[in-house]
């Protein structure tokens, strides 16, 4: 079973998940699924299209919004934000292993939250990303513009 990690009331994030996985999701009060991770990124992944039915199934709201591992770009941060912003809540995001989907939301929630607060909710999921201080610094300017 895959652990859906709480980032904060309206934004959890996972590891790759299964199609039983969305139907866990939709009994857990979800209200929408996102995807951060490209189709065919590694053999024997589940196929992006078999999620989307899952979610549509199960009446969730689907956005497949994928990002390349290792290199999360400002245009990437700048496609997330809004649909952040514009999902119903509470949403849960996965990847490969959930750390993308958590700098994604990192990036974007600098804008509006203090870097430290940003951190100490990620590190609380597990994903400790205190490299990024410099780029959360960065994206909080972008909010003040």
């Amino acid at each position: 079973m895959t652990e859906f990690r709480k980032i904060d009331d309206n934004f959890y994030v996972a590891p790759q998940i299964t199609v039983d996985d969305v139907a866990r999701a939709a009994a857990m009060g979800f209200r929408t699924l996102m995807a951060n991770r490209p189709d065919h990124e590694e053999p024997g992944q589940v196929p992006m299209a078999d999620i989307e039915a899952a979610a549509k199934a199960h009446g969730l709201a689907w956005v497949f919004l994928p990002v390349q591992s290792g290199n999360i770009t400002d245009t990437d941060v700048e496609r997330f934000a809004p649909e952040l912003q514009r999902a119903e809540k509470p949403l849960l995001a996965f990847c490969r292993s959930g750390t993308r989907c958590s700098v994604l939301w990192a990036l974007a929630s600098a804008r509006s939250q203090p870097a430290d607060v940003v951190l100490i909710r990620t590190l609380n999921a597990g994903y400790d990303l205190g490299a990024l201080r410099p780029r959360l610094a960065q994206q909080a300017q972008l909010g003040q513009e």
